[in-house]
């Protein structure tokens, strides 16, 4: 051991036996490892320092650069994120159909009842009080509120329980619009995704409109106009402060805070609500405590899904919209489109009133009303029968009734523009038989109830006293073939054959059929094709189609003003319509129609033209009774759905003269045959020349016509204005 530090110490190997001369090389080496430092206090001072700052700069380069690549990859996912598209949201719109006045009187939609509406268009009060219930700092996050997570977790910590949720506005939309509602990380990772992506797509405004038409409403509304018209029968633009706190309050638990289910919770959650708008300054305290103690006028709920109003016509409006026009069933019930239509709702009310009181409650007996305004040919009401929630049949457009008698003006039209027939072409009321089809075949018709005059009528009486006689005489010389023609220029497509008993209304006939051909001889001659869908606009307004206005004068408009005065006798003293003359204070006319099984009258104001059948389904015998009913819903409902509309006579158009004539010789009556003369109209050129004492002079003034037509128009203002004043 002291040979080896010897060794050492000589600068020798303790294993060398003999000492070997240094190269130079080596001695330079060796001199060089012993070289001691220059500054040997200072670096055994600060090396360790120096070592320290160093391993210290390695790791701060080192995680400068991961904070790097950790920006580097957030940039990267947000610009990525910035680029994709959000999934596309499947959220179905409730379409709506609407009456002629706006009214939305029904939707359409699958289990969504959802109508989107403009932020400018919802009440500001429903905003505010969102805001203040779901997210006060709305405007103030990106999207994830920060704050309102420390202070959910605070709260939460304190009570112990998830008493307070920390989800914003955006969080609830994306959740809704894209995800389940499952607790999973995964939803909540694909949550925060789509709610980073709606804050860079849409502004703040935007995200807002779309939660107020997103959110359940409960009962099947969902966004706040369908609540609105739900709860409340008004658009959400209309929403008061009690109302708009009350809505808000829903989404948190639709079943639990519906008015419907249970108003004190409802009204406790509408509190909170007043209370946080007027903390958060939105409202005043003496605000929300007269919003509190306003009584809402909540509508019931069955009425506010809009059953029980004009149902027939509304089943009527789907299946043109769908089966006529071709629109898909879908685009229906989620497209969120607006059918706009003629249905007046004045009228409509007057026609289920007139429906329902003319036929007692316990009485199957059905009926039928349509109602057509024959100057644009909007249909304006139309009830189809009695017990809709039980028998959806709609009878307005049941092609299985006779018309019988109801038919006999499109008869005497035809006979009319023959020039061969006058209001003063008579024939015997009396029993006949009348052979056909070259002599091989017989008819032989009978009056109602066998009731002849037994004496020769003209057309007035014809038609005022429903004389089939008269009728099948007149349709033996026009020809049934001209009839059936007259009957297809007027609108009715119905089968018909060409043999004696259509005369008196033995093919079957639809009520909307026979009230748009009435419409034609109101109208002056002009057949407007029925309308009852003006148009359909999509969800942002624009129109899908559009009603053509589609009319042509297909009879003479002087012919139509005779035919119409020849059925104004119908409600005069002696016309099968003359028990409801004093329930109408009006110009009317029409004419009834009875079979065995079957009651009508068809009629028209300058206003409207209506049908209305009564009978029932299965073809049972009528009593007495029962065909009288059809008369009085007529003269029912026309007073109430023209109440506000002032009488009005039926225009006299050039061609038309007028008359007095004797009815018993049917000449002009003269000196001799005053006492029971009455005034006519003819076209002109076919009233009579000779009066019944011969006078010429008479005769002469009666072929200018121009001073009887005043004095007719005269005489009529001047009855009608009697008959107005005493009723």
């Amino acid at each position: 051991m002291i040979k080896g530090w010897f060794h050492r110490i000589s600068g020798r190997s303790a294993s060398s036996k003999t000492a070997r001369p240094l190269s130079a090389k080596a001695k330079a080496r060796a001199a060089k490892r012993r070289r001691p430092p220059i500054f040997p206090l200072i670096a055994e001072r600060l090396w360790p320092r120096l070592s320290g700052r160093a391993k210290w700069m390695r790791r701060a380069k080192l995680a400068g650069v991961a904070a790097g690549l950790f920006i580097v990859m957030i940039a990267g996912s947000l610009l990525y994120l910035r680029v994709q598209s959000l999934p596309v949201s499947s959220i179905t719109q409730t379409s709506q159909m609407l009456d002629l006045q706006g009214n939305v009187i029904d939707t359409f939609h699958t289990n969504q009842n959802r109508s989107s509406v403009p932020l400018n268009q919802i009440s500001p009060f429903v905003v505010q009080a969102t805001l203040a219930i779901e997210d006060r700092r709305f405007y103030d996050h990106g999207g994830f509120d920060l704050k309102g997570m420390a202070r959910a977790v605070v709260v939460n910590v304190e009570n112990l329980s998830t008493k307070q949720g920390a989800s914003t506005l955006t969080q609830q939309l994306a959740r809704n619009l894209y995800l389940t509602h499952e607790r999973t990380w995964k939803r909540k990772l694909k949550e925060a995704i789509y709610t980073t992506q709606l804050e860079m797509h849409y502004s703040k405004d935007e995200i807002l409109n779309m939660y107020l038409n997103q959110i359940y409403y409960g009962h099947g509304a969902y966004g706040i106009e369908a609540a609105a018209m739900q709860y409340f029968g008004k658009h959400a633009s209309e929403l008061d402060l009690a109302e708009s706190a009350l809505l808000a309050g829903i989404p948190k638990g639709p079943k639990y805070y519906s008015p419907y289910n249970n108003m004190k919770n409802a009204k406790d959650r509408q509190l909170t609500i007043l209370d946080a708008m007027a903390t958060g300054g939105s409202i005043t305290q003496a605000q929300a405590d007269a919003a509190y103690a306003e009584l809402l006028p909540f509508k019931p709920l069955e009425e506010s899904r809009g059953d029980g109003f004009a149902p027939y016509f509304r089943d009527y409006i789907r299946s043109f919209v769908v089966g006529e026009l071709g629109f898909d069933e879908r685009l229906l019930t989620e497209g969120g489109i607006r059918i706009f239509t003629t249905l007046d709702p004045e009228a409509q009310r007057a026609a289920e009133k007139a429906v329902a009181d003319g036929i007692p409650s316990d009485s199957e007996q059905q009926a039928a009303l349509i109602a057509i305004d024959p100057r644009n040919g909007y249909v304006k009401a139309m009830v189809g029968g009695r017990d809709y929630p039980n028998n959806q049949y709609n009878r307005v457009f049941a092609t299985t009734r006779q018309p019988g008698s109801s038919f006999k003006p499109v008869l005497y039209m035809a006979a009319l523009q023959q020039n061969g027939m006058t209001p003063l072409t008579r024939f015997k009321s009396e029993p006949t038989t009348f052979t056909y089809d070259d002599g091989r075949l017989t008819y032989q018709p009978h009056n109602y109830n066998d009731k002849y005059i037994n004496d020769f009528i003209d057309m007035r009486q014809a038609i005022a006293s429903s004389d089939n006689i008269y009728a099948v005489n007149t349709i033996m010389q026009v020809g049934a073939d001209n009839v059936i023609a007259m009957a297809r220029k007027l609108g009715i497509d119905s089968t018909m054959k060409p043999v004696p008993s259509l005369a008196l209304g033995t093919f079957p006939v639809s009520p909307f059929e026979m009230a748009s051909a009435f419409g034609t001889f109101a109208n002056s001659g002009v057949r407007v094709k029925p309308i009852a869908v003006l148009r359909i606009e999509d969800r942002e307004g624009d129109v899908l189609y559009e009603a053509k206005h589609e009319s042509e004068q297909v009879v003479d408009a002087a012919h139509a003003y005779v035919i119409t005065s020849l059925m104004e006798s119908v409600f005069d003293t002696g016309g099968t319509g003359h028990r409801v003359s004093a329930t109408i204070n009006r110009p009317v006319a029409g004419k009834t129609g009875t079979t065995s099984s079957d009651a009508w009258l068809v009629g028209y104001t300058p206003e409207l033209a209506t049908a209305v059948w009564v009978g029932y389904d299965k073809g049972r015998q009528l009593t007495t009774t029962e065909a009288h009913r059809a008369a009085p819903i007529f003269a029912s409902f026309t007073e109430g759905a023209l109440a506000t509309v002032p009488p009005k006579i039926f225009p006299m158009p050039e061609g038309v003269v007028s008359a007095y004539i004797d009815p018993k010789s049917g000449k002009l009556a003269g000196a001799g045959c005053e006492d029971g003369k009455r005034l006519e109209t003819f076209i002109a050129g076919t009233q009579p020349l000779e009066t019944c004492d011969g006078s010429a002079q008479n005769a002469t003034k009666a072929g200018d016509g121009t001073g009887d037509r005043q004095e007719q128009q005269r005489k009529s203002w001047w009855n009608d204005l009697k008959r107005w004043w005493t009723n």
